[in-house]
């Protein structure tokens, strides 16, 4: 393990994290003695207008993957139309890799609440919601706790701070489906029924929860609403890139020294993230990495300058997506890692569309031939057309999201596919495990 240099330890920029490491973090307590609720007051005073154009004005963009620009989703919600209006937070993270939002909830879930209160004011709900993922059991019971301890200081509820503003705050658990993480099953999983994706348009911004004016963000998003109110928008921009603004948290696991959590600015590359980390594991040189979980497209050692954030790794050819930096060795096979998350997609699709269930079902039984030492050179052809009959035919983004790890390890590393096909590497699967796979 090797120690960061100081100038790439001045990259860590604790803005989301700062208080996780204090004792009791998530109770209230500690929250309010650490500047808790203080941007709860200051926002209270302001417009909600005002504070839209402070969100806009931030560049916040949304933690959740897509980076869609929040205060202008929030200018979306049509004012006066008589109909109530709801902030949903999207805390269902299932993606492989992705593991940011749960530390979040679990050691500072107050940041979160008074996220939702001071973005709940912003676009007028007076009803909001939290949709955690089933097995997040602990952050579940953390968050609750934190919403109770709201509600009895007053920052929930009727007249809260005497502001004459209103709002009600449910924390739900979902039953772990994937695709809850997309926003318009999760709303249809909210409303009672099964979670799969609607057709859009219309969009959640006019015809959300209950047919109503929605704002869907992530964690991280929301969570960071408070930072901005209390520091400002030139405070928020001063960190990461001229069109990714602010701090990011990005969760390094695989083969490095220290996985973990590290929130520094927007732009920094994997070369300093894995520095950070202590360095790759010993006997272990960077073979390939996921910028932002296994449904972005798969980048190489040749990337490791790329600027991590959402323009730099779109140049590049993949998504910043939620940041979750899955790192793998020359001792780990491409082939097999995305024979294992395409297993996770074949397992997870709602079954809505044919594209994404019949292709990556298909897809799995060719990986599993070639694992097996049965596949042929026609397989490769069999996967990219395949992809190609997901890819912008699914009817939403997870389907898409299969293709990424399956067409990037064919662009970068179709010799290891080759070596399985060709006899130079042994089998990894048994006939046993590959019943079904002609």
């Amino acid at each position: 393990m090797t120690s960061p240099r100081p100038e790439t330890l001045a990259k860590l920029t604790p803005v989301l994290t700062k208080r996780w490491l204090s004792p009791d973090a998530w109770r209230i307590g500690t929250y309010e003695r650490l500047d808790g609720y203080a941007a709860l007051r200051k926002a209270l005073k302001a417009h909600p207008d005002d504070l839209i154009q402070l969100v806009k004005d931030s560049g916040l963009r949304g933690r959740g993957g897509a980076g869609f620009p929040t205060g202008l989703k929030w200018g979306f919600i049509p004012q006066g139309d008589g109909k109530p209006h709801y902030l949903v937070v999207n805390a269902d993270e299932g993606e492989p890799g992705t593991c940011k939002d749960l530390p979040l909830m679990t050691h500072d879930p107050h940041s979160l609440v008074e996220g939702v209160i001071i973005a709940s004011y912003a676009i007028r709900a007076n009803r909001a919601y939290i949709y955690i993922r089933g097995e997040a059991v602990h952050a579940a019971r953390r968050l609750r706790n934190a919403v109770q301890e709201a509600y009895a200081k007053g920052y929930l509820g009727k007249n809260i701070l005497r502001s004459g503003f209103d709002l009600d705050l449910v924390v739900h658990s979902g039953a772990g489906a994937y695709i809850c993480g997309e926003e318009t099953a999760l709303l249809d999983s909210l409303e009672g029924f099964r979670g799969q994706p609607r057709l859009r348009p219309p969009f959640p911004a006019t015809h959300g929860l209950y047919a109503s004016p929605t704002v869907v963000n992530n964690v991280g998003t929301i969570a960071s609403v408070p930072y901005i109110v209390a520091g400002g928008a030139a405070w928020w921009k001063s960190m990461g890139t001229e069109k990714s603004a602010g701090p990011m948290i990005y969760s390094l696991s695989g083969r490095i020294a220290n996985p973990g959590q590290f929130e520094c600015g927007l732009g920094i590359t994997l070369r300093e993230l894995i520095e950070l980390a202590g360095g790759m594991q010993p006997g272990h040189n960077l073979k390939f990495w996921t910028p932002g979980g296994s449904s972005t497209p798969l980048l190489t050692a040749e990337h490791l300058d790329v600027p991590m954030d959402f323009e730099g790794v779109a140049v590049a050819g993949s998504i910043l997506g939620t940041t979750a930096t899955q790192i793998f060795s020359d001792q780990d096979c491409p082939v097999y890692a995305t024979y294992r998350w395409l297993e996770f997609y074949h397992h997870e699709s709602c079954g809505k569309c044919t594209p994404c269930r019949e292709g990556n079902y298909w897809m799995v039984r060719v990986y599993r031939r070639i694992l097996a030492g049965q596949g042929t050179h026609e397989d490769l052809d069999t996967l990219l057309d395949t992809c190609d009959n997901v890819l912008g035919r699914s009817f939403c983004g997870l389907g898409d999201g299969a293709t990424s790890s399956v067409t990037s390890s064919l662009k970068y590393f179709k010799q290891d596919y080759l070596d399985y096909i060709e006899g130079r590497t042994a089998p990894r699967l048994s006939d046993k495990q590959l019943v079904g796979a002609h």
